[in-house]
């Protein structure tokens, strides 16, 4: 495995949190996080259901920074260098 690709997702290079996917199944935990939006809007329209829907939007949100936490690097505040300050 190489050494870029060892992480899901990389740290941001400026701010705190991750960057997009460097590996195919951090872009595969990304198309299900957009696909578990969509159907959150589809079973539960805002509209209708708005507290259900939000309830909905933010437990996938919590999964995918799950996943990110486990799958990612650490994260930290970056200001462009290779270290966090």
């Amino acid at each position: 495995m190489h050494a870029e690709h060892r992480f899901w997702f990389p740290a941001k290079r400026y701010g705190w949190g991750w960057g997009l996917p460097v590996a195919w199944q951090g872009w595969a935990t990304l198309a299900l996080y957009v696909g578990a939006l969509l159907a959150c809007g589809a079973l539960l329209p805002p509209a209708r259901h708005p507290m259900a829907f939000y309830a909905c939007a933010a437990g996938a949100t919590v999964v995918l920074i799950l996943v990110c936490r486990w799958k990612g690097e650490k994260p930290g505040w970056q200001w462009g260098g290779d270290q966090p300050r």
